[in-house]
């Protein structure tokens, strides 16, 4: 870790502290526009929003735990191609980040172009606790105790969504900044820290006054990693048992109705034509009717569970765990625990990690030639 400083929040508001933070990096020369969570009407939750005005950091809240669309893929957008006229910086959760890393690394966007900015993550509610957390308990003092629990948010029996229960990187150790809250009493500071020489400079150039590193942030981490593993260890148990058999994996997607949600929100399925979008699936009628037949009965629509399987051939390697695709199900399908469950042991059979680093390619981009040897026959 690099240096460290010291946000200061007044009158218990951090969120203020970050919109004046926000500002104060619009003001430096080389940042052309923040892009953020802006908050939306009637407390719908928060957006990314491309700010370029220094006024319009008013309704920008980093802090709320309203995640309805992972920013990555609209990164991208903004910093593909060549630099013109100045950085983006970008407020980022952790998962956010690593997706951001991974579409970089697959020429979709440029670690160039941004200055990326995460915090520690305090998980999200879904879209319909969200609304109900506004509504019941939507001031600054809610948010501060929310923040407090340092990554064990609840209210009101409602918890955060289960993508977040089973994170194990809450930190955006990979960011330029970080912003540290675990640990912290957010009602009077936050930590800011400096992970790569570009975000060395910024912090030099922000001014901000030094802090030390109490260990308090270190230790609220520590326990945090340790529920979120045994709850990650059940969720895999659990989905596994599930989806042991085609059986049980049509059981387990039963309720899919292709509405490719889950494609359209996943922040790394980048193709600009899917194949599931094609006439390749548009069936004829005497072929639905002649697999009845065979089958005596047929589920419609067709191709969901292929849909899946396509999915997880494709992003098991890339998969950040942000849980968008639950997130996005009108059904409730737990699409987010079968993508962790089979992208986590597709990473370590591959000894990678999605979004880790930026300079480590994706494990189907180059060849080892002892790799997998208990497969191929090979001598290690």
């Amino acid at each position: 870790m690099g240096s460290i400083a010291r946000i200061e929040v007044k009158d218990g508001n951090p969120v203020a502290a970050l919109q004046d933070f926000c500002a104060r990096l619009l003001a430096d020369g080389d940042i052309a526009a923040v892009l953020a969570p802006r908050r939306l009407p009637a407390g719908g939750g928060t957006m990314p929003a491309l700010v370029a005005d220094p006024e319009q950091f008013h309704d920008v809240d980093p802090l709320a735990p309203s995640f309805r669309l992972n920013a990555a893929r609209m990164l991208t957008r903004l910093t593909r191609g060549a630099d013109e006229g100045g950085l983006v910086a970008a407020f980022l959760r952790p998962c956010e980040v690593r997706a951001f890393i991974e579409l970089c690394k697959l020429n979709q966007g440029s670690m160039e172009n941004t200055l990326l900015v995460s915090l520690d993550c305090p998980g999200a509610f879904s879209n319909a606790d969200y609304t109900h957390f506004v509504a019941n308990s939507g001031d600054t003092w809610s948010l501060v105790k929310f923040l407090r629990a340092s990554g064990r948010g609840t209210h009101g029996g409602m918890e955060i969504a289960r993508a977040c229960r089973t994170c194990e990187h809450s930190t955006g150790a990979e960011a330029d900044l970080s912003i540290g809250l675990f640990g912290q009493d957010v009602a009077q500071g936050l930590l800011l820290m400096a992970n790569t020489p570009r975000g060395e400079g910024f912090m030099t150039r922000l001014g901000l006054p030094e802090a030390a590193d109490d260990g308090a942030r270190t230790k609220a981490l520590e326990e945090l990693l340790a529920e979120r593993r045994e709850a990650q260890e059940q969720m895999f148990a659990e989905t596994t048992a599930a989806t042991s058999d085609m059986t049980g994996l049509s059981q387990f997607l039963s309720a899919c109705v292709n509405c490719y949600n889950c494609r359209t929100a996943c922040p790394v399925c980048y193709c600009k034509e899917c194949v599931f979008l094609t006439d390749v699936f548009e069936h004829k009628p005497w072929q639905y009717m002649s697999w009845a037949r065979q089958r005596g009965a047929l589920k419609m629509p067709t191709d969901t569970v292929f849909f899946h399987l396509t999915r997880l051939a494709h992003m098991s390697t890339a998969c950040v765990g942000c849980g968008q695709c639950s997130n996005a199900c009108p059904n409730g399908v737990p699409v987010m625990e079968l993508f962790r469950t089979i992208a986590a042991s597709t990473q370590k059979a591959f000894e990678y990690e999605a979004g880790r680093d930026p300079g480590e390619a994706p494990p189907l981009s180059v060849f080892r030639e002892h790799e997998f040897t208990e497969l191929t026959g090979g001598q290690d």
